[in-house]
């Protein structure tokens, strides 16, 4: 779960965290005691000092060790104890890579610039792979070393976009669940202001435009579990 100063919402998302499960909380240079926070909790923490939503969901990635992963939002906006039923389709083989589909609760809780972007990439992502997603949000769940294999490289907020067009071309099976949106506690450093759905979007258009990767680095989930 990457973390940049959300200790306000950190209670809430970790005490939805499904029992027996270990919950990394990566902080990336919070000065609100986030870390101290979510230590104390019961997370593990770990410290990633490159800025970056990318950055943050890789390093979190490397640290885990079971052989499915999820990645969530810190910001109270979607609800961990979700993911259960992720994981249960991801182990029972019946996808390779479960993505949530945001489905918004309120007033507040997903800009309206921010669901444009969020559409025109979603479009723009099945004129690339194929896969009919309508949704590019951040909780997912994948097996681990599928994941690695994958070789992501983008640090900032094209990763989430990056795991699916490499994911796509590599013939994985992508599946798509609604889950609630809510309006997300404090003020979000991308979604929130035009400038930062901006960077987002150049981010994700970037990715879109890098040529397919082939060779050892892209391979079938099950055969990467």
């Amino acid at each position: 779960m990457p973390c940049l100063d959300e200790a306000a919402a950190l209670p809430w998302v970790l005490d939805r965290v499904p029992a027996g499960w270990r919950a990394i909380v990566v902080d990336n240079g919070s000065t609100d005691g986030s870390a101290e926070i979510a230590r104390s909790l019961g997370a593990t923490v770990v410290h990633e000092p490159r800025r970056g939503f990318g950055a943050a969901c890789h390093a979190g990635l490397a640290a885990a060790t079971a052989d499915i992963v999820c990645f969530c939002d810190c910001d109270a906006s979607l609800d961990p104890g979700l993911l259960a039923s992720f994981v249960r389709q991801v182990d029972a083989r019946e996808a390779d890579l479960v993505v949530g589909r945001r489905r918004p609760q309120g007033p507040g809780a997903w800009p309206p610039h921010a669901r444009v972007g969020n559409a025109v990439l979603a479009r723009m992502l099945r004129r690339r792979t194929g896969v009919r997603l309508h949704d590019l949000g951040p909780m997912r769940a994948a097996g681990r070393e599928a994941l690695l294999a994958l070789g992501l490289t983008d640090r900032r907020s094209g990763y989430p976009l990056q795991m699916v067009v490499r994911a796509a071309d590599a013939g994985w099976r992508i599946e798509e669940r609604d889950v609630p949106y809510l309006p997300r506690t404090g003020k979000s450093k991308v979604t929130g202001t035009w400038r930062g759905t901006w960077h987002a979007v150049r981010d994700m258009r970037g990715v879109l435009a890098e040529r397919p990767v082939s060779g050892p680095a892209v391979r079938e989930a099950g055969d990467a579990r």
